[in-house]
């Protein structure tokens, strides 16, 4: 059993439908739960996820959002003030946006197995406390 954390967009392929991307974020949510992983994202996450369909205004893809991130079926991770330590220091050594490092620093705070992006630039980030970082095509699942 791991504790996996998903980027922002992994669960918006999945509730958006994604035609190249949602049947692997599918596969890999059926092999995590034939595996028993637990999956965490940030409360972040829900903000940003929110924010397209809200712009957009698709009220029924931003209930679905809602009644996701507040099912059993996710653990959202706060950002907490031990959290920003962390986040400094990831954006101190590291070129990347303030959304992202506070991703990765939740994700390091809770001691994540697997933080899966699509976003090819993390790929090869080595953040302490977060065990791999990996895309959608990784051998992982």
């Amino acid at each position: 059993m791991s504790r996996i954390y998903w980027d922002t967009m992994v669960f918006i392929y999945l509730l958006e439908d994604h035609p190249a991307y949602a049947p692997k974020v599918r596969r890999i949510y059926e092999r995590m739960q034939e595996r028993g992983d637990t999956l965490f994202t940030s409360t972040l996450t829900l903000g940003e996820a929110l924010t397209g369909s809200l712009k957009g205004g698709d009220i029924k893809l931003a209930d679905d959002m809602r009644q996701l991130f507040r099912s059993n079926e996710v653990e959202l991770l706060p950002f907490l003030p031990a959290t920003v330590e962390v986040y400094a220091s990831i954006r101190a050594k590291e070129n990347i946006s303030p959304p992202d490092a506070i991703h990765l620093a939740t994700a390091s705070e809770a001691g994540i197995d697997l933080f899966v992006t699509n976003d090819r630039h993390l790929h090869r980030l080595i953040i302490p406390g977060i065990h791999f970082i990996a895309g959608l095509d990784s051998a992982f699942f």
